[in-house]
């Protein structure tokens, strides 16, 4: 195992100070290793110094302007900050520069969700669950993205699978709900909040919903 394995083994085991001294005796021993400076970069945003971080991913840049994972990296710091545009370019430099993770789509797909560009997030999130059909968190935004671009009938597909993978997914069973109120199916509505309320009894939109539907009877 070489120093750098070493230091990501150190990270997966939450000991970050002996993560950065790896990494710093790697980057000592040979200064222009750009996967060092990721490296350290990815500790550095681990423990709260972003500022930092961002400074060992341009390091990395400049030592190779290909290291589609610093881009990433710093996409991911940007993302944490609101500072959804800059995240949006670092995430699409990354795939241009050969990242096709399902990571990557994932959270290109969520900035420009932020910016209110759903039909450009869409086919990024679309990608994202292909790569990874179990994450979760990814297939419940592909579905609620298809929601809000009035797409119900794939939307519901798409949170079905969400509540398969996460039978406790209060928030998939909310947008359900919303889904089939949508296609005027209060019954089936009603089902879906209750089972939100069931998993987060303070889930104050299902509540809400619920109550809508039944005074409207």
């Amino acid at each position: 195992m070489d120093k750098n394995q070493l230091g990501v083994q150190y990270m997966q085991e939450g000991k970050w100070e002996e993560a950065a001294k790896t990494f710093n005796e790697v980057i000592e021993e040979n200064p222009t290793d750009p996967i060092a400076y990721i490296n350290f970069g990815n500790v550095l945003s681990a423990v709260g110094d972003d500022d930092k971080a961002l400074m060992f991913y341009e390091k990395a840049i400049q030592l190779d302007e290909n290291a589609a994972a610093a881009y990433y990296s710093a996409g991911t710091i940007y993302f944490s900050n609101d500072q959804f545009e800059q995240a949006k370019k670092m995430f699409e430099t990354a795939m241009k520069k050969g990242l096709h993770s399902s990571d990557n789509y994932f959270m290109l797909g969520l900035a420009l969700l932020q910016m209110d560009q759903g039909k450009f997030a869409l086919p990024y999130l679309q990608r994202s669950v292909e790569l990874n059909e179990e994450d979760v968190e990814a297939r419940f935004q592909y579905g609620l993205c298809l929601a809000q671009l009035e797409l119900i009938d794939e939307a519901i597909v798409q949170l079905e699978k969400c509540i398969e993978l996460d039978d406790s997914h209060s928030d998939a069973y909310y947008n359900l709900g919303v889904s089939y109120a949508f296609k005027e199916n209060g019954a089936k509505a009603i089902a879906m909040f209750n089972k939100a309320l069931e998993f987060q009894p303070d889930h104050l939109l299902a509540g809400h919903a619920k109550k809508l539907i039944e005074t409207a009877k």
